[in-house]
């Protein structure tokens, strides 16, 4: 039996796992990403980590090292000036690891690392063909073609959650307007309920009480669920919208599969129903029949770290 550590990179925490090849999770570590400023103390903490994990498990070899990070560069190994790090600029997470173990390193961003974990641990076991959304509090994507991912030329292709949707639309934090993340991330969401709160007179549902400042993805799609009007007319659109990207996707890459995951997914059909929808409405007609859309088989509290896991299988 052989084992990897996956590591995940968020703004707030980073999250380590020791992973068997089976895709079981022995053990888990975290550190918090927000206490670093610079990366040498921060590689050294996260080694630290890891040797632990690997001595209390009785491991003494594993196949490499396996990181989803924002801004992260499959090519070069660095974390490019990501913009929720407290810790700025290029990072050579590569070159500092390997100061501290000499085995492979694969760096990639996190949705590129879940759409791997997908396909080596989950519901894309055998397919060679799908595309994967993240859904949170921004939209990332992964692109899989000839059952590898898709890094192209800079190391950052598949960016679907920055394709502009609704030209000259609402502002995103990428700097440009319209982009897909704007319609249907968590934030989105939120901000598409305030708008049509404001434009429904008279509004009695149960978030009516609640500043716009407090709502969250969660609470709406709760009360989606229990029927209420403005809710389900949030996910409506929302799903019509995303159904448009999604059908947009598949033209360019012909997929088996679309895997969508991320909390926003969760509220089940007030999203999936307006989404298929959609999707069979814009969906360019030589592809009828040829993709569907599936959620992810894994577990979304292990994902993070499976699929920064599963990247050691690319070396």
């Amino acid at each position: 039996m052989t084992y990897a550590i996956g590591i995940d990179i968020g703004g707030t925490n980073t999250d380590m796992g020791l992973v068997r090849e089976d895709g079981k999770i022995i053990a888990r570590a975290n550190i918090p990403t927000n206490a670093y400023t610079e990366l040498q103390p921060y590689i050294k903490d996260i080694m630290g980590s890891i040797a632990k994990l690997m001595k209390d498990n009785g491991i003494n070899v594993i196949e490499g090292i396996g990181i989803g990070a924002p801004n992260g560069n499959f090519y070069t190994g660095c974390v490019d000036n990501a913009p929720n790090l407290t810790i700025k600029g290029v990072l050579n997470f590569e070159e500092e690891i390997h100061k501290y173990m000499q085995v492979p390193v694969v760096l990639s961003n996190d949705a590129n690392a879940a759409a791997y974990g997908e396909l080596i641990y989950g519901g894309a076991k055998g397919l060679q063909h799908f595309i994967m959304f993240t859904l949170g509090t921004g939209v990332g994507s992964g692109v899989v073609v000839d059952g590898k991912l898709v890094h192209g030329s800079t190391g950052a292709a598949g960016e679907l959650g920055h394709a502009i949707l609704i030209p000259e639309g609402r502002q995103c934090s990428c700097g440009r307007k319209g982009c897909l993340e704007t319609y249907t991330s968590a934030r989105g969401i939120v901000q598409t309920f305030c708008e049509l709160r404001k434009e429904t007179p008279g509004y009695s549902g149960e978030l009516k009480d609640v500043a716009d400042k407090d709502i969250t993805s969660k609470m709406i799609g709760d009360a989606a669920n229990r029927g209420d009007a403005v809710a389900l007319k949030t996910y409506e659109k929302t799903g019509y919208w995303l159904g448009i990207a999604v059908a947009n996707s598949v033209t360019f890459s012909a997929p088996e599969a679309i895997f969508l995951m991320g909390g926003p997914t969760k509220v089940g059909e007030p999203l999936l129903k307006p989404l298929r929808e959609s999707f069979k409405k814009h969906l360019l007609n030589i592809y009828e029949g040829s993709c569907d859309i599936r959620m992810s088989e894994l577990n979304a509290n292990e994902v993070a770290i499976l699929g920064a896991a599963a990247l050691i299988k690319m070396k």
